[in-house]
């Protein structure tokens, strides 16, 4: 089905894209996989593209677009391709829109050059031991120092995407005491430089999929960091949270999306070049119903997805929708895989082969930014259930 959304300038950042990928992220997939994460170089070479800071205002060194169509057309193209760029969904994706809407001027001019750049690269640390999609019972605590200008900072994170080679992470942190009444409040988002005495990575989290990838866990001992570094206001970390999700949410609609868009690909191109019993795997029936099942599946995500871009560039987008974005997306992203795999039979099984890698990936979608039972505990809410 033709795509409304996407113009001339949009298909040519998408050559681009392709052909910096082609050039300089797929010959070295399988070495970043073994490190666990990409070069520092590549984020600086991700920088002077001007990949990274696509929504950063111009007067901060970054391109100006306010659309996330961009952001999308880099999802697509690196599940076309079967690499990662990293922590890049997090950085460009995630954490941008919390320095947009809430950092003070000051801020903007102290990170967004860099975050622009790849020269300061972000992490957010949100979830703790024993916490997950529970954010009210964070217990990280950020007190003030005697003198007020500095927020002393302990705890524990873990399953932190991109927290091994962050510069930056923004800390989700307790500065008052917990209330069973109001259980939400009392948490601020504070802006923690990783060079930070007393901030250290805990172990590099080995996963199943998304290997390059980086996710760790963190500790925070008696880290004493400028109030200067507080995002907004104190107190209000909850709702800046919850404001943020909508995007968070679509971003991995969307890479889901791309991934299964991606995985029909590689089953057509598999199966017409693989002959069983003399003839192509493509030519058996069963093939052409199952491709056809994938195909119907995932044209429906992509129409339903678009739209709700075009929501979120008009902000629009509510969090009930974006629940209903990712719940479904990642549901039919995963049956979707599992079906092309099949169809590769044993060699897709085989990580040297993309399909292998797209479904390692793909697992733990209906997991971060909210399980796919969390997502329907909001969904039934907007139903007034």
């Amino acid at each position: 089905m033709k795509r409304t959304i996407l113009t001339e300038e949009h298909e040519q950042f998408r050559k681009m894209v392709r052909d910096f990928i082609e050039r300089e992220v797929a010959p070295h997939r399988e070495e970043w996989d073994e490190a666990g994460h990409p070069p520092r170089e590549f984020f600086h070479r991700l920088g002077e593209l001007g990949i990274l800071g696509i929504q950063v205002p111009e007067e901060f060194g970054g391109g100006g677009e306010s659309s996330f169509i961009y952001n999308t057309i880099v999802f697509e193209e690196v599940a076309r391709a079967g690499v990662s760029f990293g922590g890049y969904t997090v950085h460009a994706c995630l954490i941008l829109p919390y320095l947009l809407e809430y950092a003070t001027e000051e801020q903007k001019k102290r990170w967004l050059p860099g975050f622009s750049d790849g020269s300061i690269m972000t992490a957010i640390a949100m979830t703790e031991p024993g916490t997950g999609s529970d954010l009210a019972n964070i217990a990280t605590t950020a007190k003030l120092s005697d003198d007020g200008s500095h927020y002393v900072i302990n705890g524990a994170k873990t399953f932190i995407t991109g927290g091994a080679t962050a510069d930056l992470i923004l800390t989700v942190c307790r500065t008052s005491p917990f209330d069973p009444e109001t259980r939400r409040g009392g948490l601020s988002i504070i802006a923690v430089p990783t060079a930070t005495e007393g901030f250290s990575v805990g172990r590099k989290l080995n996963k199943i999929g998304l290997h390059q990838q980086d996710t760790a866990e963190l500790s925070y001992s008696d880290v004493r960091v400028p109030v200067e570094n507080l995002l907004g206001e104190e107190g209000e970390g909850f709702s800046y949270l919850t404001h943020n999700l909508p995007q968070e949410r679509l971003s991995i609609a969307l890479n889901q999306v791309g991934f299964a868009e991606a995985a029909i690909a590689h089953a057509i191109a598999y199966t017409s070049d693989r002959k069983v019993f003399g003839k192509p795997v493509a030519a058996f029936q069963n093939t052409k119903f199952v491709l056809a099942e994938c195909s119907a599946e995932t044209q429906m995500a992509r129409v339903y997805v678009d739209h709700c871009l075009e929501l979120l560039d008009r902000k629009e987008l509510t969090v009930a929708d974006a629940a209903r974005a990712k719940l479904v997306c990642t549901e039919i992203a995963g049956r979707v895989i599992d079906k092309c795999l099949q169809l590769h039979g044993g060699y897709g099984y085989i990580t040297e082969y993309p399909i292998a890698r797209l479904y390692a990936d793909t697992r733990v979608t209906r997991i971060y930014g909210g399980t796919s039972e969390v997502m329907k505990t909001i969904i039934s809410k907007d139903l007034g259930l």
